[in-house]
């Protein structure tokens, strides 16, 4: 019964493909915005500076404990960066795979197939009424059972 509700669902997204490639590529130009991952730009130079400030006052033997602090908090900041434009770049990766699913089906699919399926779909889940299928892609959609 599972089954038949995944290929179910499968066959909605290829029956409204147009509507579906629309909304991939929309959100690709939104939530996954390139500009978001030269971030870590800024924050190298910003790093760079500093640690050339931060060799004044070491060589001086001044208090370089704010700069040392600024130092570590642009390093978290950037490791933060580096994941999310990980995760984005996976998320591009997704969409770009459904799409191009998209794009070679040209017929429904008949029959459950288990490689499609852990291609094209991160969860199913299971409600007494009814199965929510999310793809890897971000789309979600309900099927009746």
């Amino acid at each position: 019964m599972l089954q038949v509700a995944v290929v179910k669902v499968i066959n909605e997204v290829l029956a409204s493909k147009d509507t579906f490639l629309s909304t991939l590529q929309a959100n690709i130009a939104t939530v996954l915005n390139e500009e978001h991952d030269k971030i870590t730009d800024n924050i190298d130079a910003k790093l760079d500076e500093l640690q050339n400030e931060l060799l004044r006052p070491a060589n001086s033997k001044a208090d370089y404990n704010e700069v040392t602090e600024e130092i570590y908090r642009l390093r978290e900041l950037k490791q933060n960066a580096l994941v999310e434009n990980a995760e984005r770049e996976g998320k591009r990766q997704r969409i770009a795979e459904m799409t191009a699913f998209l794009n070679e089906q040209l017929c429904d699919i008949t029959e459950y197939d288990e490689q499609l399926v852990r291609r094209l779909i991160e969860k199913v889940t299971v409600f007494d009424d009814k199965v929510i299928v999310e793809f890897k892609s971000g789309v979600e959609l309900n099927v009746e059972i």
